[in-house]
């Protein structure tokens, strides 16, 4: 339990930037901007529980795909650390909203995914299993989805208290940090894979 609790910071902040809800949460607002109240908390509940079944799939069959590929923990820290920097400088140089097209049926896709859950969330979730174990990567996956969750049910109160601008600021913010941890997960992956194949 001890050990739970110790490693919550380090799988809910992670998970937290990657889900980046303050550069979701202008885009879901145009999305649902013509719909009613009733039909926007459809699309609410629509997206976080398709997030939570595509993100616990994930986390069952991550280890098994490890095991029939032959990846280790070290390899997949690497490429997943490549593939999160990515997704962060290019999010940093788009807005992103050039990338997404409104539908009548939102909630599943894209809210759900891959805006909520996309490549570099599902990518941190299975870097941290590996990392800090499955229990404290998925209550934290869990909590940022309940975040996630306040966050869009109030979605404009949000964007009115913090601002359009303030709202795209902190998410900018929030892409630099992401390229920070993807810069020390590649350098944590790198270092341990030298370590076991030369013996340093």
């Amino acid at each position: 339990m001890e050990d739970i609790v110790k490693y919550l910071p380090n799988t809910f902040i992670p998970i937290f930037v990657a889900i980046n809800i303050f550069m979701l949460l202008p885009l879901f607002i145009s999305m649902t901007k013509d719909m009613t109240r009733p039909e926007r908390s459809k699309v609410v509940k629509e997206s976080i529980l398709t997030a939570i079944l595509v993100s616990l799939s994930f986390v069952a069959l991550g280890e098994v795909i490890f095991r029939i590929l032959g990846i280790t923990g070290d390899d997949f820290k690497t490429a997943g650390g490549l593939v999160l920097l990515v997704f962060a400088v290019r999010d940093l140089i788009h807005s992103g909203e050039e990338r997404i097209k409104s539908d009548i049926n939102v909630g599943v896709v894209p809210i759900g995914v891959p805006l909520i859950v996309g490549p570099a969330v599902l990518t941190n979730i299975l870097i941290l299993v590996d990392h800090y174990g499955i229990i404290p990567t998925v209550i934290s996956l869990l909590l940022n989805l309940i975040i996630v969750w306040i966050f869009l049910s109030n979605a404009e109160r949000m964007m009115n208290f913090f601002g359009k601008g303030g709202i795209i600021g902190i998410g900018k913010v929030m892409l630099l940090l992401l390229a920070a941890i993807a810069i020390m997960m590649i350098r944590i992956g790198v270092v341990n894979i030298i370590r076991n194949n030369f013996n340093i």
